[in-house]
Order: structure tokens, then C-alpha cells, then sequence
């Protein structure tokens, strides 16, 4: 049985969950390749409450299997709130079930429910089986006019 639902913060076992999971995508290529360092293993749970994210986890038969942490944001030039996924990941013995995109259509819900204008994420360029992912539950890359190309990610770090 599968069963999608928003985490608890203040839960122990939820808080054991999120960290188990994002720590086998860090540890998987498409995550970086390396474990959580352990500021974040003792951290992340509650920095998560503390900055506005969602985080939905996915179960199969009772046994956590995904997770998609987001976090809340606004778009300007709607003058409504969004979600931006940061994390979604399903643990190897359980993908090609569906469950990222259970857990995407359960956020998408969410997103409605609260007048969200769209959902948002970053995937890397050489990640295909997420990017197709991606497409068929509808994200396409974002572009205000064709002829000045495709938004990008970049970043600086502090």
C-alpha cells in the first residue's frame, strides 16, 4: 500500500524519515555523491519548520520509500504564493512505482488549495529520467520570450 502524506516536524519518527531519505539522495550521484555532513543530520528538521518548507513523504507499506521537501515562495508578477521543490527523491528499491509522481500530484493539490500560481523546481541538465519525469507531469522550462532563451539556475556561494 502507498500512502502520501505531509510530514510532522515535531515528530520523531517523521523527523528519523527525512533524514534517512535525503541522505541516500545526497549519497546518490544526481544528489552530489557525498552523505549530509552532521550539522545537518542534527539540524535540518527543525531549520526546516523554521523556513517556511513543505515535506511530503511517501510510504509503501508502511516503509518510507520518497520525500519532496519544498518551500514556500511568492511570484511578483502574479501577487501569488508558489512552491519551489527542492528535494524529490525515492530510494532505489522502490522507484518506477510512481511515487515521485504521486508525491508531485500531492503537492500540486496542496498548491492549489492555497492559491499558489505555479510550482517551480531545478533539475540537473544530465539528469534525464528526471527530466522526463518532470515533462510528463507537465513542468517545461521557463521562458518569458523564445527569442531570448530559457531561464537559468545559478548560484553564488556564501
Amino acid at each position: 500500500m502507498i500512502d502520501i502524506r505531509l510530514a510532522d516536524y515535531q515528530s520523531s519518527d517523521d523527523g528519523k524519515n527525512i533524514i534517512t531519505l535525503l541522505n541516500a539522495y545526497a549519497e546518490d550521484p544526481m544528489g552530489g555523491g557525498q552523505p549530509l555532513p552532521q550539522y545537518t543530520r542534527e539540524h535540518l528538521v527543525g531549520k526546516l519548520a523554521e523556513h517556511n518548507a513543505i515535506t511530503l513523504l511517501a510510504f509503501v507499506d508502511d516503509q518510507a520509500a520518497g520525500i519532496l521537501n519544498g518551500f514556500w515562495g511568492f511570484s511578483s508578477f502574479a501577487c501569488r504564493p508558489l512552491i519551489n521543490i527542492h528535494d524529490l527523491a525515492v530510494l532505489k528499491p522502490y522507484r518506477g512505482m510512481g511515487l515521485s509522481r504521486q508525491l508531485m500530484q500531492e503537492l500540486e493539490i496542496i498548491g492549489r488549495e492555497r492559491d499558489c500560481c505555479k510550482l517551480t523546481l531545478e533539475v540537473l541538465s544530465g539528469n534525464t529520467t528526471a527530466k522526463a519525469a518532470y515533462q510528463t507531469f507537465g513542468f517545461a522550462g521557463y521562458e518569458l520570450d523564445p527569442g531570448k532563451g530559457q531561464a537559468l539556475f545559478w548560484e553564488k556561494k556564501l
